[in-house]
Parts: structure tokens; sequence; C-alpha cells
């Protein structure tokens, strides 16, 4: 029945992904085929421009374990695993990717480490195939930066491949940022965490959703988020170069009484002067980086809005969907199973 209770509910945002969903959905039935208790697929679809949200609909509307929730527009990647979430029914909820890169198949190594006590199990990446070798770099470069910056551990070749538990996923519901950073702020909260290994196969359909570009504000998103130490860096480089303007001037000081034209150091002065206004400039602009961020949390607007729904029996249309998600928390913390 529609009414049964779920006890796992797999997230997935989705973006243009119409030749990949074929393929992903015959390999979800054959996952949720083999699992033990009743699931849900939860599809938050990013405001694609093909037939995606028309390709998981239809599957809806056969199969009452999935469901499609529609923005209006694309809010990005991280506010999609936000609003699966929130409208997650089960006790243990996965997020995935849609592009098969996160296999499903690895949903029950995950799910032996649930119950065995772990409330956050994340999929580690032993290998990262058909990514080039400047990605691989660069993302191994941002995570060693982000572990030193960051006031927590965030794992390194870990993305948002993960299984959490309905007491965390209560305690990330009250963390509405406008800007998340999901992997982060799980690694925040503590709970019980372990990993599973897995080697992460190349793409084989559509393009990626994480450019270049995605992929720097992704990382200062991280950053910003999670360290002050660019704020403070900030300061101390104020401090610093006051200190070498205050040499400099001694040094003009002793020029004059000297009987020295300085008129020979007006070459030196220009560049001393676009050099500290290059400074202050980019002092100012970390803090309006944080300023910035502080403007847009407090609007309060929502984190998205949805225009669709398909495949759930609760609710009658998108306002309703809209008033749940917006609702705190109501499940209380009930020991996970194992323990």
């Amino acid at each position: 029945m529609a009414s049964d209770p779920v006890t796992y509910s797999i997230v997935i945002p989705i973006l243009n992904e119409e030749l990949v969903l074929p393929t992903l959905i015959d390999r979800l039935d054959a996952v949720l085929a083999r699992l033990d208790e009743p699931a849900e697929v939860i599809f938050v679809d990013d405001g694609s421009a093909d037939r995606s949200a028309a390709i998981v609909a239809d599957k809806a509307g056969k199969d009452r374990r999935y469901r499609l929730v529609s923005f209006s527009r694309n809010f990005g990647h991280q506010v999609a695993i936000t609003a699966g979430m929130d409208l997650a029914a089960g006790k243990a909820v996965i997020v995935m990717d849609a592009d098969l890169q996160d296999p499903p198949e690895h949903l029950f190594e995950m799910i032996a480490k649930w119950k065995s006590g772990y409330e956050i199990v994340f999929a580690e990446r032993l290998s990262r195939d058909g990514e080039s070798l400047f990605k691989r770099r660069t993302a191994g470069l941002f995570y060693r930066v982000l572990r030193r910056l960051a006031s927590v551990d965030i794992p390194p070749n870990v993305g948002d491949f993960r299984l959490v538990d309905r007491k965390a996923l209560d305690v990330f519901r009250l963390m509405r940022e406008r800007d998340p950073f999901v992997r982060g702020m799980f690694s925040w909260m503590g709970f019980r965490q372990t990993s599973v290994p897995f080697h992460r196969p190349p793409r084989k359909y559509g393009e990626t959703k994480y450019p270049l570009h995605k992929m720097i504000s992704l990382s200062l998103h991280g950053v910003i988020g999670f360290s002050d130490t660019p704020l403070r860096l900030a300061l101390w480089l104020g401090f610093v170069i006051s200190a070498v303007a205050g040499l400099l001037c001694l040094y003009v000081i002793m020029l004059v009484f000297y009987d020295y034209t300085l008129v020979q150091g007006w070459a030196s002065t220009v560049v001393i002067i676009s050099f500290l206004s290059g400074v202050n400039l980019l002092m100012t602009g970390i803090v309006g980086l944080y300023v910035g961020r502080i403007h847009t949390e407090v609007k309060k607007r929502p984190l998205y809005v949805i225009t669709r729904i398909a495949g759930f029996p609760q609710f009658q249309n998108s306002a309703q969907a809209m008033q749940s998600a917006q609702d705190p928390p109501i499940h209380s913390f009930a020991p996970t199973p194992g323990k």
C-alpha cells in the first residue's frame, strides 16, 4: 500500500540527465527488489531543459516507489539534495548522483554499516576513472587546503554519496543555509561516521554538471562556510603591509635629513601605492565574501521553489510539499537499528 512506512529513501538530484535515466531506473529497480525493507526513490529535478522530469514522472505514475520534485528554476546541486532530504520519509536516507558514477549497488554495503550502529556512512573514492589529471589534482588540492583551514575534519575523496540516519537528518534540516556545503555540514554535526570504499566509474552518458567555474564556486562555499582563516590572514597581511609602509616612511624621512632629492623616487612611490592598493582591494574582497554571505542569509528566502510533484501520496500539490519541507523536524531521536 502507498501508506506503508518507508525505511529507505534514495535522493537523486537531476539536471538534464535524460540519456542516463533509463539505465539508472533499471538498476534502481534491481536494487529495490533486493532491499529487505520498503523504499522510495526521490528524484529532484533542478530545472532541467530536457525530458528528465517527464521520464521520472512517467515512472512515478507506474511505480508507487518513485517520486518527482521539480524546481521552478535551477537552484543548484546542493540545494536539490537538501530538498530531497526535506521530503524523505525513510529512517535512512541515501544521497547519490544520477550519472551512475555513484553505483546504486553499493547501497547494500552502506545499509549494513548503518545497521551495525553508524549514523552516517559515506562512500570513499579509491579511484576516479574518466576524470582528467587536472580535475583530480585540483580536487586533491582543494581537500588538503580545506582540511587545513576548516574547523571540522572533512574526509578527502568523498562527495555527497552517503547514507544518513534519521537523527542526523533531523539535525541537518535545522541548518537552513542558503549556500549549503552538504558534505561539510554532515562532518560538522559529528555522530558515528564510517566509510565504504568504492571505485568510481567514468560517466558514460551526458556531460558533467560540475565544470570548472562550479567547482570553484563550491570550493568557495566550503571555505567560507567552515573557516574564518581567510579573514585572519587578511588581518595579519594588513599588519605586515602596514609595518613595511612604516619602515618606508622612516626611510623617506632619513632621505630628507640627508638632503637627498626625492624626485627620483617617483617611480618607486607609484609602485608602492599600486601594491598597497591591490592588497587593500584583495582584503576588502575577502571581507566582502563573508558580508555577502551574511546578506544572503538574513533575507530568509526559501531555499527553493517547487512547481511540480509526482508520486507523493501525502501531498496533493506543490504548495503542500513546500510547506512540509519548511516545517521543523518532528522525528524523535530513536536508537539506530543494531544499537
